[in-house]
């Protein structure tokens, strides 16, 4: 088989090994895709992604957090680079491009140089980043965090679904503990950092567009609630001395919805996870537990939600004598794009496609919102079938995954001409 470095550019190629990810081994389900943070499938899509990357013309590393990482070398020897990547973990149940698309464009975007022989200033990057989603740990963007150095959340005790720690697991994939900290990159030893990725919306096709310019990434709140009443007999204890906790989360919950839906147009906020204990039939339920999402273009509207949403758990649970608990997990800020590089995305846009690029702003988060904190990020969105991503149904078309590789390439000579 030939190197990649040897072959023309293709977004072809690109679908195609998206796809190939999409199944055992490279899935710890053998039935669908779930690609959780250092677990089977996720070793051997790194040891995939990894060779795709050598084939490509670059050197390749596995860093100290678990992230693939290949570089592309620049006319100096270790020159700063430009940092192109995503994420290769999923959600349970998910689709072959969310993340995904974005690491394995990187690889053909290098590649395409390399064939060339065509060395810039500054190395090329392509880095896959391993805990994006937080679908095995209480937390997400674990591995981004560390590479821009924002350590919040990061806790080696926290413990996946079946009681393995962050620590144990790391260990476990052969990684050293002591020198997490190496995965940090240094401030000068990255330009900037871009990442393509599908929209997981509606927008770009309804408008008939194969790729948009991300300009800004919208703020969240992430919060685990959990409710405390009283379990008991169902038929033995009347309605009014009961302490059911599903009942008043089920208050809480509409309160989620009527509050989101009153909001702007960029206010969403989401239940998207509900446990129920004991669980029995004939049983009130005790103890309930659920997650709140509550995302917004701007911190204001976020904050002004949440604090909503949550005065009325607190007020709902009062009035049930219900204990409640709440912890916010995830606290990210929005997060505009840099503005040189968001017009230079725009031209790339215009030259491929030849039409102004449609400039749109990201519901969903991303590695780059973290990224933002050590170096100016530029983001580019692909169209998606219907807007479905975290779903199996996720899909995207070949001539869209070419545009966007020749978007991200232009992108590339464009930074060079220009930084």
């Amino acid at each position: 088989m030939q190197p990649i470095a040897a072959l023309p550019p293709s977004g072809q190629r690109v679908h195609a090994r998206c796809d190939l990810l999409g199944r055992a081994p490279y899935s710890d389900d053998a039935d669908g895709l779930f690609r959780p943070y250092l677990g089977a499938g996720y070793r051997a899509t790194l040891d995939r992604i990894a060779g795709w990357m050598s084939d490509a013309g670059m050197s390749v590393r596995v860093d100290a957090i678990g992230n693939v990482v290949g570089r592309y070398e620049g006319t100096a020897p270790d020159a700063p680079s430009l940092l192109i990547g995503s994420h290769v973990d999923s959600v349970r149940h998910g689709g072959r491009y969310d993340g995904m698309l974005g690491v394995i464009l990187g690889v053909e975007v290098v590649a395409a140089f390399a064939r060339e022989g065509r060395r810039f200033p500054f190395a090329l990057e392509v880095i896959g980043f391993g805990d994006e989603e937080g679908s095995r740990f209480p937390a997400a963007m674990l591995t981004s965090r560390t590479v821009a150095g924002v350590r919040d959340g990061f806790d080696l005790s926290m413990v996946d679904g079946e009681g393995i720690s962050l620590a144990e697991a790391l260990a476990e994939f052969g990684l050293d503990l002591a020198a997490i900290d190496e995965a940090r990159i240094a401030p000068g030893h990255v330009l900037a950092y871009v990442e393509a990725h599908i929209e997981q919306g509606p927008v770009l096709e309804a408008e008939d567009r194969a790729v948009g310019v991300v300009s800004a990434i919208a703020a969240q709140h992430r919060y685990h609630v959990t409710m405390q009443g009283m379990a008991g007999h169902a038929g033995t204890i009347s309605m009014p001395l009961r302490r059911d906790a599903l009942a008043a989360a089920a208050e809480a919950i509409g309160a989620v919805e009527r509050i989101g839906r009153a909001g702007p147009a960029d206010l969403v906020a989401t239940v998207g996870r509900l446990e129920v204990r004991p669980g029995a039939a004939n049983v009130v339920p005790g103890d309930v537990m659920f997650t709140i999402d509550v995302r917004a273009g701007t911190n204001a509207v976020r904050d002004a939600a949440a604090g909503e949403i949550l005065s009325e758990i607190r007020e709902i649970a009062a009035r049930r004598d219900i204990v409640p608990g709440i912890a916010l997990q995830q606290d990210l800020d929005a997060t505009p794009c840099d503005a040189h590089l968001t017009d230079l995305m725009e031209q790339a846009v215009t030259d491929v496609t030849g039409a102004p690029a449609r400039v749109l702003v990201s519901g969903a988060g991303h590695d780059a919102m973290v990224m933002a904190h050590l170096v100016p990020v530029s983001m580019l969105f692909i169209r998606c079938e219907k807007g479905i991503s975290h779903n199996p149904a996720e899909a995207v078309s070949t001539a869209d995954v070419e545009v966007a590789l020749r978007t991200l390439t232009d992108f590339v000579c464009l930074f060079e001409r220009r930084s």
